[in-house]
């Protein structure tokens, strides 16, 4: 039935290669096509996976893209995404290497349909770019579900619907957790299942969940499949090893050029110091006794 073991260490689907696991396998087929009629709201009746290979195992091939390109019975194409590192994005939290990344793939794919016999450009098939999020990227809205198109910058007129960005924002569902689940819509089940199928604490309701949609068991299937895998275990500890280190190499870089800039501004108002100084007419010895420098060092700066 899909139902995950209150005491069984699962494998988290918000890791970006379990996703795909699960949306790429033989089996996983409804499962695909229920989760993206969830998220562009209208029934799907078929769906290929175009890009099915997952990168190398090597965890230094991480930079390759773990992402599900498929196209649907209408022609729409789908591209989804599971975003659990923010390692790369700004330190200010505003994102802008995650929406750049977004919009770029968004272009790339629609642009990628082909001109073969295309006479009008308003016939090419919809494109969505969709990605989930395990940290929050819009803190401004309290929406976990957040979507941009092309619209009038003042009055907010569409200008057309070939193209949509979706962020699934998996930070946000605490509320959502307080809800019935016979009151939580099919992509509210979907964002709960992958945020918290691993996390003991919300396990019954995580299968509460499971149980009340066909996909979703089948999903529950492909989870226990994945987390009983020892090859997958070990890829999993091996990547979440590399990018906890990585994690903590760009933390040391940072610090390092903290202290670096914080040396060269001491340095800098030493400097000016001891300039001002000398251009009063005081002398080496007294100069480089307020303002820190060497004797060496003011003497040379006299000279200059």
């Amino acid at each position: 039935m899909g139902l995950l073991p209150m005491d069984f260490d699962i494998l988290p689907p918000s890791d970006d290669r379990v996703f795909k696991l699960i949306l790429t396998s033989s089996d996983s087929k409804p499962v695909l096509m229920d989760l993206i009629a969830a998220i562009i709201g209208q029934s799907v009746k078929d769906v290929v996976v175009r890009n099915n290979e997952l990168p190398p195992e090597d965890t230094e091939e991480k930079a390759e893209r773990f992402d599900v390109n498929c196209v649907l019975d209408d022609g729409s194409q789908v591209d989804l995404e599971m975003q659990a590192s923010r390692i790369q994005e700004d330190t200010d939290g505003s994102y802008r290497n995650l929406k750049g990344k977004s919009i770029y793939y968004l272009c790339d794919l629609h642009s990628s349909q082909s001109a073969k016999g295309l006479r009008r450009y308003d016939r090419l098939a919809r494109t969505y770019q969709v990605t989930f999020c395990s940290y929050t990227v819009f803190p401004e809205r309290a929406e976990y579900l957040n979507t941009y198109s092309f619209r009038h910058d003042k009055d907010g007129e569409l200008l057309a619907d070939a193209v949509q960005i979706v962020y699934v924002e998996l930070s946000k569902l605490q509320k959502i957790m307080e809800k019935s689940v016979n009151d939580m819509t099919d992509l509210e089940k979907w964002a709960v299942f992958f945020q918290y199928a691993s996390e003991p604490a919300a396990r019954k309701t995580v299968n509460e969940v499971i149980a009340s949609k066909e996909e979703l068991q089948m999903a529950g299937d492909l989870l226990m499949s994945i987390s009983k895998d020892e090859r997958e275990r070990a890829v999993f500890r091996s990547r979440r090893m590399y990018q906890t280190d990585l994690a903590s190499d760009f933390a040391t870089a940072e610090d390092r050029g903290r202290r670096e800039g914080e040396r060269r501004g001491a340095q800098n108002r030493s400097i000016e110091i001891a300039q001002r100084m000398l251009h009063a007419g005081e002398t080496i010895e007294k100069t480089a006794l307020y303002s820190g420098l060497t004797i060496e060092e003011v003497e040379s700066l006299r000279n200059e």
